[in-house]
């Protein structure tokens, strides 16, 4: 998939509970951010929105679900 960044945790941490932000960018300003549960559910929806809106870019992480509900 073109102009799609995915972006993993480092360190070798174990997570009991992961979300991915899947964060869509065009002419380099964050436009929308989604959540997502899986990493299957970001990526379906990072590659329908493109196919809509080829101009846009989108990066997928994964994140700690802690960051986002505390």
């Amino acid at each position: 998939m073109e102009n799609l960044e995915l972006n993993r945790l480092l360190g070798g941490k174990t997570m009991t509970e992961t979300m991915w932000k899947c964060d869509q960018v065009r002419a380099g300003r964050l436009y929308n951010r989604m959540m997502f549960d899986t990493k299957e559910e970001a990526m379906q929806f990072a590659q329908r929105m493109q196919q809509m809106e080829p101009d846009q870019m989108f990066q997928i992480e994964a994140i700690e679900a802690r960051q986002v509900w505390n």
